[in-house]
């Protein structure tokens, strides 16, 4: 009997070590930019696109998944595989968009730290903007020297801040259960509404997620074979699972949150402004909590995000830039826009958008490499997992569609 308990403690043990990467991508899902498009849909719309934040998640758990799984089958990162099935030139454009991206990026994590920090402490924010990719650069620095394994509990403890952060104002004023539950029910209110879908769509299915997970889950555990790769895929489903459980239910108290406090509040579709909305209506302490959550959350999405950056430079150009030198080379366009005095919600919101066109990018090679026996062998997507992944790709294209017809025709 005690040999048995013994044996299911230490299998416990083993399952919980192979836990890690799938958190370190969910910080993806919970940045700056997830705060501003939440707590703006939320504060000027109520519960109406809480349906869209429940299928965003359930697409990326089966999104982050593939990832994973595409790079411990085959030991390549998504961008390696794309690279090996493009000539040069098609390669080269292909980059140029992903990097695109991952600038999109790193401008919401930059100006999310920012804003935090003169919530805070009342910095300014190009003071802010550059503490937060100073703090970032020790992080990358933990990666760098010490291994993969230090620096995904140092994400995991972050993401936990961020969790504590957002769920504050639920414990304090709950949601109306009626409205969260007809918040179910796919729709839209207008160009406006729809704009916000899609950068929610976007800070959640985020394209340097998906490239980054692939080398993550490799970095890991490596090319596993034989009776070490079963398991290891099963964990990988879990340490998915619980991970987009965590960044999902994050994101809908971000909304929750400002639909319960912030609706039909003037002046509340910037970060300053629900941080003093929450503040007015709430009290302080749980402002407080609203900003260190999304110092948190810049602080660590930031590393990540130029994590992601150089795997996929590297993926695709074979061209290996230091972690830090990278982080260096792209503070510069936030801090830009920071010192230009562009309003940071808004620049953050715009930056999601951004986000949502590039994850077709990601998506559609992701869909077909796991969908091919050459490529992943016996552990080939089945039919039902393909036919899922496609309409994921499939909706979020023709919600960018929609997007472009009605900002072009001006239709509200």
């Amino acid at each position: 009997m005690r040999a048995a308990q013994g044996f299911a403690a230490l299998r416990a043990r083993a399952d919980l070590v192979l836990l890690g990467p799938a958190f370190v991508a969910a910080i993806a899902y919970v940045d700056p930019g997830n705060v501003a498009t939440n707590v703006t849909a939320g504060a000027e719309h109520g519960y109406l696109l809480v349906w869209v934040i429940v299928a965003a998640n359930l697409m990326a758990g089966l999104v982050q998944y593939l990832s994973a799984k595409l790079g411990l089958v085959t030991g390549k990162s998504l961008p390696e595989a794309v690279r090996d099935q493009m000539p040069r030139p098609v390669r080269l454009g292909y980059w140029l968009q992903a990097e695109a991206v991952a600038i999109a990026t790193d401008l919401a994590e930059v100006i999310g730290g920012a804003v935090a920090l003169r919530l805070l402490f009342d910095l300014p924010l190009v003071m802010g903007g550059l503490i937060t990719g100073c703090v970032s650069m020790l992080l990358l620095a933990v990666q760098d020297r010490r291994g993969q394994a230090p620096f995904e509990r140092v994400v995991v403890g972050l993401l936990l801040v961020i969790a504590v952060g957002f769920f504050a104002s639920l414990v304090v004023a709950p949601p109306s259960a009626s409205g969260a539950v007809s918040g179910l029910v796919p729709r839209f209110d207008g160009t406006d509404s729809v704009l916000l879908a899609a950068a929610m769509l976007g800070a959640t299915v985020m394209p340097h997620a998906i490239y980054l997970h692939s080398a993550l889950a490799r970095d890991r555990h490596g090319r596993p074979t034989g009776d070490r790769k079963r398991p290891i895929l099963v964990a990988t489903r879990v340490d998915v699972g619980l991970a987009m459980l965590l960044a999902g239910s994050v994101n809908l108290a971000m909304l929750l949150g400002a639909a319960s406090a912030l609706g039909g509040m003037a002046g509340v579709d910037t970060l300053e402004g629900a941080h003093a909305g929450l503040g007015q209506v709430l009290g302080p302490t749980v402002a407080m909590f609203f900003a260190v959550g999304l110092l948190a959350s810049g602080l660590a999405s930031t590393s990540v995000g130029c994590y992601a950056g150089a795997v996929i430079m590297q993926g695709l150009l074979r061209i290996r830039i230091p972690l830090l030198v990278r982080r260096l080379v792209t503070l510069v366009p936030a801090l830009g826009l920071l010192a230009a005095g562009v309003e940071p919600t808004w620049a953050l919101v715009l930056s999601q958008v951004v986000l949502s066109f590039g994850v077709p990018f990601a998506l559609v090679p992701l869909v077909v490499l796991t969908a091919r026996r050459k490529v992943m062998g016996l552990d080939v997507n089945g039919r039902l997992t393909t036919v899922l992944a496609s309409g994921a790709t499939a909706a979020i294209v023709l919600l960018n569609a929609v997007l472009i017809g009605l900002v072009l025709t001006g239709t509200s």
